[in-house]
């Protein structure tokens, strides 16, 4: 038996990246876990090895962007598995180019997904983390932002914008939430193994962050969900608020 035993997650961005990782290790801590994305084979192939592994799982296709499709997924989840009580906003996306090329679709997807998204997730969830607490038991809202939110990278002012709205909106939610007893935590990942950097449309910077990969070394997606199954994981008076978790040779 776990600190995590027993207990009820959303895990959003489940499709890939991180997102997958943290739901299995949250499964194998003993969590029912939602799996909350777009891709739907992805999510049922991903369920189907957490069940086998004798853990439990719901795929609930949505989309982070459209308040219809989180609310639908929201209510399928509560008639699945009932009042949720951890809450990772893991989905996200990163679409780097020099502001001067103007790229308002990119834009308008990164701030919807990374910001926005994230909103339209924690007020689905508010109550039930509330309850959860006021019921006398461990409550969590974990937001996974970046390094970005405060270290400056030519070319990814928007992105890192969106991560340091995120890094902020979870500081402030703390002051709402703590009295509650409900934890909020602000993860910050450096550079790490993900599909994020498939989506750059960019040559060069694309090649700049494959270079990055060979220089540094990245984290492994499990590296970052061993972290939260830590984090949820402590005794319900301990909030671990703010993480940064880096490769080792990354400054």
């Amino acid at each position: 038996m776990t600190e995590l035993q027993g207990r009820t997650a959303v895990v959003t961005g489940a499709a890939s990246g991180i997102g997958p990782a943290i739901a299995r290790r949250l499964a194998d801590e003993g969590v029912r876990v939602a799996l909350l994305a777009r891709r739907e084979e992805r999510l049922a192939d991903l369920a189907g090895k957490i069940e086998a592994n004798g853990g439990r799982a719901i795929a609930v296709s949505a989309d982070v962007t459209s308040d219809a499709s989180v609310a639908a997924a929201a209510e399928r989840i509560h008639e699945a598995l009932g009042r949720v009580d951890l809450v990772v906003n893991a989905a996200g996306v990163m679409l780097p180019n020099p502001i001067e090329d103007g790229r308002v679709d990119e834009w308008t997807r990164m701030i919807d997904t990374n910001v926005t998204g994230v909103l339209r997730v924690i007020r689905a969830f508010t109550t039930d983390l509330t309850e959860a607490a006021a019921a006398g038991g461990t409550a969590d809202l974990v937001n996974v932002s970046s390094i970005g939110a405060h270290v400056l990278f030519p070319n990814y002012a928007v992105y890192g914008a969106t991560k340091a709205a995120l890094t902020q909106l979870s500081a402030s939610l703390r002051t709402e939430f703590g009295p509650k007893d409900v934890r909020v935590t602000n993860v910050e990942p450096g550079l790490t193994e993900s599909e994020l950097g498939e989506q750059i449309d960019n040559a060069d910077l694309r090649g700049q962050l494959d270079q990055m990969h060979d220089a540094l070394g990245p984290l492994a997606a499990d590296d970052i969900a061993d972290l939260i199954a830590y984090v949820a994981g402590r005794p319900r008076n301990v909030n671990l608020r703010q993480i940064v978790i880096l490769p080792t040779r990354q400054a």
